[in-house]
């Protein structure tokens, strides 16, 4: 029985929604994104740190390999749009695929004429320093470089719980 309890309590944690990061860290300050140099599909580098977006930021790890990941942002793109013109957002959609399948990041992109910036991971790197053990997860950051919520896993509708959270980060009702 209690096994089974575990299993349901994991269950339910990897099931995961949107939540509020209240972690922090030690000190009381608000979690910042990690500083990690990668590189885009053009192969320019880019400090994770410093984006260079002045609206709030989604950050989606994600693979070509992985079909939720693929799931989420695709149905994200549909709304991508909107929540720019609405909210100021860019998603930043980082790979992880490795080397034996990077390549194939910028064919599936640019089928889907995805309009988000996608840097590559090869190495796990970035995926390491912010504690990303499975993908798709998601980060909403706010202006000043916090994260505000995560997200991992995917299901339908989940892009709307997103939408609420960057709602009330930005104090839209």
């Amino acid at each position: 029985m209690k096994n089974i309890t575990l299993l349901f309590l994991s269950f339910s944690l990897a099931l995961g929604s949107f939540a509020q990061d209240d972690q922090g860290t030690d000190d009381g300050r608000q979690k910042k994104v990690a500083s990690v140099i990668l590189e885009d599909m053009d192969g320019n580098e880019v400090n994770t740190a410093d984006l260079g977006f002045d609206g709030p930021i989604i950050i989606s790890f994600w693979a070509t390999w992985c079909s939720p990941c693929k799931r989420e942002l695709n149905t994200i793109h549909e709304l991508y749009t909107d929540w720019q013109a609405d909210y100021g957002v860019n998603l930043v959609a980082v790979s992880i695929d490795d080397e034996k399948t990077k390549n194939s990041v910028p064919m599936y992109v640019n089928g889907k004429n995805w309009e988000y910036v996608v840097l590559m991971d090869p190495n796990g790197d970035f995926k390491r320093a912010m504690g990303v053990n499975n993908v798709p997860h998601t980060f909403l950051i706010d202006t000043d470089g916090n994260i505000v919520a995560t997200h991992t896993t995917y299901s339908p509708g989940d892009e709307y719980e997103l939408e609420d959270e960057l709602k009330e980060m930005l104090g839209i009702e």
